[in-house]
C-alpha cells in the first residue's frame, strides 16, 4: 500500500515559481511509476509530469521547459518544480503512482495510488 501526500501549492503571481512535494510511503514504491496531474476548474484532470523507477521522465508539452519533476529516495519525496507559471496553470495538481504493467508513460487509468490534492493559483 502506498499512501501520498502533496504539500507546496499556494498562490502566485504570473512568472513566478512554486515548488510541489510529494511525500511518499510504501513498502515497495521503489518499483512505481511516479506522475503529477491537474485539474482546472471546470476541465478534465490532465497528466503534467510522469517519473519512472528507471529515472526517465515526460512531460505534457503545456509544460516543457517550465515545469521539472525529480525524486529525492532518501527522503521518500517527489517533486514538481514549476518554473515561469502561467494562469492557465491554476489547477488542483495531484501526485500519483502506479504499479501496472504499461510503457512508459502510463495511462492516467494506470495511476493506482492517489494525493488529496494541492491547489495552485497564479495570477496574471
Amino acid at each position: 500500500q502506498v499512501q501520498l501526500e502533496e504539500s507546496g501549492g499556494g498562490s502566485v503571481q504570473a512568472g513566478g515559481s512554486l515548488r510541489l512535494s510529494c511525500s511518499i510511503s510504501g513498502a515497495t514504491y521503489l518499483s512505481y511509476c511516479m506522475g503529477w496531474f491537474r485539474q482546472a476548474p471546470g476541465k478534465e484532470r490532465e497528466g503534467v509530469a510522469a517519473f519512472d523507477s528507471d529515472g526517465s521522465t515526460s512531460y505534457a508539452d503545456s509544460v516543457k521547459g517550465r515545469f521539472t519533476i525529480s525524486k529525492d529516495n532518501a527522503k521518500n519525496t517527489l517533486y514538481l518544480q514549476m518554473n515561469s507559471l502561467e494562469p492557465e496553470d491554476t489547477a488542483i495538481y495531484y501526485c500519483a503512482a502506479s504499479n501496472a504493467w504499461y510503457s512508459f508513460p502510463p495511462p492516467e487509468y494506470a495511476y493506482n495510488y492517489w494525493g488529496q490534492g494541492t491547489q495552485v493559483t497564479v495570477s496574471s
